[in-house]
């Protein structure tokens, strides 16, 4: 777990799901689902299976905010996120998930290839529910729920 993840803002926060890939906590009371991404590169039928099992989750609670930590993350792999993007967030959106908060790794080239994963999908998908988002990019989990 992140050092960041052992401070007294998610003492509240319980373990919901926990794989290989990824370890997720929920706060009822917050309204956040937090997912810290385990492994420097994620297949993406193990992204999908794991994601499918946040959105258990999220279907089951009345989360409002999902908090998606990948600094673990080595690599980028463009049609892992253009799922994630949008089929995953258009189906949370539906059960009032609108806020991602997001924290990526330290890389630079990291952060450049997002944008440019990003710029590409919304001209991909023109009828996109970006403007339904609130999605901000933090450092830490502590910004991330605050913010």
């Amino acid at each position: 777990m992140n050092e960041t993840l052992n401070t007294s803002e998610i003492q509240d926060f319980e373990l919901a799901y926990e794989e290989r890939y990824a370890r997720v906590l929920v706060s009822a009371e917050k309204k956040i689902v937090i997912c810290e991404l385990l492994a420097d590169y994620i297949p993406i039928e193990d992204f999908k299976e794991a994601f499918g099992q946040i959105g258990k989750i999220v279907k089951g609670g009345s989360f409002e905010k999902f908090i998606f930590d990948k600094r673990s993350l080595r690599a980028f792999h463009q049609p892992t996120m253009e799922w994630y993007f949008i089929h995953w967030k258009k189906d949370m959106l539906a059960y009032g998930l609108k806020t991602h908060r997001k924290i990526l790794p330290a890389e630079k080239w990291f952060e450049k290839m997002v944008q440019i994963a990003k710029q590409q999908i919304l001209e991909t998908y023109p009828d996109n529910i970006i403007d339904q988002l609130d999605i901000q990019y933090c450092d830490t989990i502590e910004e991330a729920i605050k913010l």
